[in-house]
């Protein structure tokens, strides 16, 4: 009898070409964290009888299943953010440019949660590019949402292989990516999605980018993180507030689409991208320094005639100029009241929800990963 363990599991996703067909090209390794998961439900339907008595008080109390269709398969797991500079060389070593530009380990991810890219063979290409959404050059790369507004995001095979079997959840989109960054961590990134199939398979594809995955300076120490806060309406105010935690969601609020066909199982079909949501929280000491954090609550719960406030807020993980590090910029957000959080040392809570520039654009946020 064989036993499987987690620690064993390696995660591959294999880009989907816009054909629909994994890219070769583009097989990447992704580290994840202990604590991932996978699993695929069905929709069932139950007939029951319902009758007043009959003959000697009888009556028939039975009922029957049906399975109408499978669930979306559900997947999660949690990577380290990673940023890192390629050596070049193109595709020696499972590298992702000619170029020394700078990438990070779960970029694909990052494709797959903010656009519908198709990937460039670095053999053709110095800049292993993406066709949209995803920049890089030698200084940083950037990941904007600008072609998000789309009713299908780009897909991936996702590959779950342990030592001797292979769980293969196809045509899988992103949901959701959170990124946690509390005082005594290493950033992570929270992803998790949907696919259509989870399967056995005999074999995992074969890896073609996995650079990054073994280094070990491309950790991003959370300590580090600065917050830059600046309120734009109705004054502008330049808040000084040093953090102790936060959080950084990024939802595409996806659903399947399902046939209804009676007297088969049916299969979810394709995803669908509802509301876009941006948004998050943070927390500080509750302190009296000049525009500080209680000038903050007290700004806030005051403006009573302010029916959307508008905050700029940046956050750098990992400081503001050594490397790694990442950067979110977020130029119109909502603040919420902050709560008080009662412990040895008072604290505020700051949830906060990051809009665009009109309610159809597509630029609530916009993220840059620099590697050492």
């Amino acid at each position: 009898m064989a036993l499987f363990f987690s620690r064993e599991t390696k995660v591959y996703i294999a880009y989907l070409a816009a054909n629909g067909t994994e890219d070769a090209d583009a097989i990447w390794e992704i580290p994840v964290l202990d604590g991932f998961s996978f699993s695929q439900g069905t929709n069932t339907s139950e007939v029951v009888l319902n009758e007043m008595s009959g003959a000697a008080n009888s009556s028939r109390r039975g009922r029957k299943m049906f399975t109408d269709s499978y669930a979306p398969a559900e997947w999660s797991f949690s990577t380290y953010a990673r940023p890192f500079k390629s050596a070049g060389t193109g595709e020696t070593g499972g590298r992702v440019d000619d170029a020394l530009f700078q990438h990070c380990v779960e970029e694909p991810l990052w494709a797959m949660l903010a656009t519908n890219a198709t990937y460039t063979n670095p053999a053709a290409s110095t800049n292993a590019a993406w066709s949209t959404g995803i920049t890089a050059d030698g200084t940083d790369m950037d990941i904007t949402f600008a072609n998000s507004n789309l009713t299908e995001l780009a897909k991936a095979n996702i590959y779950f292989k342990t030592d001797t079997t292979v769980y293969k959840i196809a045509n899988c989109a992103v949901n959701e990516a959170s990124m946690d960054f509390d005082i005594d961590g290493i950033t992570t990134i929270n992803w998790s999605g949907m696919g259509t199939i989870i399967s056995e398979e005999a074999s995992a594809p074969v890896r073609t980018r996995y650079e990054g995955i073994t280094s070990t300076t491309n950790f991003i120490r959370n300590r580090l993180t600065q917050l830059t806060a600046v309120s734009t309406s109705p004054t502008s105010t330049n808040y000084g507030l040093t953090l102790t935690g936060g959080n950084v969601t990024i939802s595409n609020n996806i659903s399947f689409v399902t046939p209804e066909t009676i007297g088969v199982v049916n299969q979810p079909l394709e995803a669908v991208t509802g509301t876009r949501t941006v948004g998050g929280s943070f927390s500080c000491y509750l302190d009296n320094t000049a525009l500080g954090s209680m000038d903050l609550f007290e700004n806030i719960i005051e403006g009573t005639s302010t029916i959307t406030n508008s905050f700029t807020l940046g956050f750098k993980v990992g400081g503001s100029s050594g490397t790694p590090r990442i950067e979110l910029n977020m130029s119109q957000c909502h603040l919420e009241v902050p709560t008080h959080s009662i412990d040895d040392i008072i604290a505020l809570e700051v949830s906060f929800s990051a809009l665009g520039t009109n309610i159809t654009a597509a630029d609530e946020l916009t993220v840059k990963y620099i590697g050492a």
